[in-house]
């Protein structure tokens, strides 16, 4: 049989990747961690050192992996980018980039503001906010913790979605559509419970974004983003 199809006709270098992407979300392997020879790799799954080169070489293309000639194959650092000058759901962000995305909810609550809380709502103290507390991942590695209230006012319907198939993202656009935000960015340490949810070591640095959108002429939500620094990077770019 070709070895390049297994028996459910998924192609052998694809479940190769799947296998070396899956130990590396379980933290078998972790960033510099050197992963088994492609010597090994033949031998585990009974396939031609071609197969094995095209699945190490395209997880290599996809920055998954790292090569250093005469040493070995390492797991990369993990720089995975979002945009800042549009308002995406970081679903789509690592769809686009032929990734998986799942979510987790943690957190998912109805809260009378305190007057912090009202006075950055521009609401009365005591008025009722949503609250969602959601990991993101991408290919199985943590990337995002996201901690975002919500005004009622805007978006009533927010405690009814099922947040593992949309993203709060995708439903504010639909039921508060974007007048206009604002945000910033800081490096900040993890609490232990962003720590944990993230993977990451408390004295680890993350990249923090705070965003404030606007809507009805209404704050509709406002989000604080926390991603690990060490595999995670914001870009974009600007055309006059």
């Amino acid at each position: 049989m070709d070895d390049q199809v297994t028996q459910d006709s998924t192609p052998i270098f694809q479940r190769i990747k799947d296998y070396l992407l899956a130990e590396i979300a379980a933290g078998t392997w972790k960033e510099g961690d050197v992963i088994p020879s492609e010597q090994a790799l033949v031998k585990q799954f009974g396939v031609s050192r071609m197969t094995v080169n095209r699945a190490v070489r395209e997880l290599t293309a996809e920055q998954v992996l790292t090569r250093r000639q005469g040493s070995g194959t390492y797991v990369a650092q993990q720089k995975y980018q979002a945009t800042l000058l549009e308002i995406k759901s970081i679903a789509d962000e690592v769809r686009a980039r032929g990734h998986a995305h799942r979510s987790s909810l943690q957190q998912l609550e109805r809260v009378r503001a305190n007057d912090l809380m009202a006075k950055q709502f521009d609401l009365p103290p005591g008025h009722q906010l949503f609250h969602s507390v959601i990991v993101h991942f991408e290919n199985g590695v943590p990337i995002q913790v996201e901690d975002r209230w919500v005004n009622p006012q805007c978006a009533p319907d927010y405690m009814e979605q099922d947040f593992a198939h949309i993203t709060p993202n995708e439903y504010l656009m639909q039921a508060a559509p974007l007048q206009g935000a604002t945000y910033s960015i800081e490096a900040l340490a993890a609490p232990r419970d962003v720590a944990d949810m993230l993977a990451i070591d408390t004295r680890q640095a993350c990249l923090v974004l705070k965003r404030q959108t606007h809507s009805g002429g209404m704050i509709a939500s406002l989000v604080t983003m926390w991603h690990p620094g060490h595999r995670y990077q914001f870009a974009g770019s600007f055309n006059q």
